[in-house]
């Protein structure tokens, strides 16, 4: 441990020889910043934070009492290999959020974007991916190896299994628990997960074209009203020929042809 004279940490924080505290970062009463730990700008830890592994953490974040970032994994596998935890910045983790460090079974990352709010109680497992703008509400668990695009909103009390993913722009609501992929700018929710149409209100707060929007729908209503898979209906060119021109579904089209675990099903 090492004694520090900066006035941004309080007396009482514990700081250990080698982590690197930017002199504008605020730690707070009772925090813990490992050896291994780096910190930037802007970035203030409230009271009774654990920042511990090999954790970096970007410009102006915030994290509310008792958040545990960087802990080893709960993983049988992890033998304490030196895996990482990667934020970006502006993002904000409210009280008891924890974020697990990577293992060997993937890219070795827990990793975390930009304008990011996690609410109380969040738990990011290893290996997770989440993009920017991501809003997770109070209670939800991440398992490992789950990616989670740009723009998604998940609803508090949701569950995420294993190697899911979630597509850009996608809604979660509450309470959900989710055991397949859910495709971009969908809505989705129920236990077990199933999809309820096109996130259009959230199509419109990112400004997207309204007719980009429609075409997006009618794509999705004639997806829903098939009887093929979600899969075998994508992989038939004619299906999204006459949408070519449009992004959202193309990326849509190319994000069920990648799945590997399978789309959730659609509201029966």
């Amino acid at each position: 441990m090492s004694a520090n004279n900066n006035s941004n940490i309080h007396a009482t924080a514990v700081i250990y020889e080698g982590a690197k505290v930017h002199p504008e970062a605020k730690i707070g009463p009772y925090c813990v910043v490992g050896a291994n730990v780096e910190i930037d700008e802007g970035t203030l830890l409230h009271a009774h934070v654990v920042i511990d592994g090999h954790t970096t953490i970007g410009k102006g974040n915030q994290f509310y009492p008792f958040c545990s970032i960087g802990a080893p994994p709960q993983d049988t596998s992890y033998k304490g290999q030196p895996t990482k935890v990667v934020i970006g910045n502006n993002n904000t983790f409210r009280e008891y959020v924890s974020v697990h460090r990577g293992t060997l079974k993937q890219d070795e990352i827990t990793i975390i974007g930009d304008n990011c709010f996690f609410m109380a109680y969040v738990h990011i497992a290893h290996d997770v991916a989440i993009g920017n703008k991501v809003v997770i509400v109070n209670s939800v668990n991440l398992a490992g190896h789950v990616s989670i695009g740009n723009n998604v909103i998940i609803g508090g009390g949701t569950n995420i299994g294993q190697f899911i993913s979630l597509g850009r722009g996608s809604y979660i609501g509450g309470a959900t628990a989710i055991d397949r992929d859910i495709p971009p700018f969908c809505t989705a929710y129920g236990n077990r997960v199933q999809l309820k149409g096109i996130n259009i209100i959230g199509l419109r707060r990112q400004g997207h074209d309204r007719r980009v929007i429609s075409e997006t729908t009618e794509f999705y209503r004639a997806m829903e009203a098939s009887s093929l898979s979600p899969r075998t209906f994508v992989e038939k060119e004619e299906h999204w020929q006459e949408y070519k021109e449009n992004p959202l579904v193309q990326e849509m089209v190319s994000f069920i042809k990648k799945s590997e675990i399978g789309i959730a099903s659609f509201n029966s």
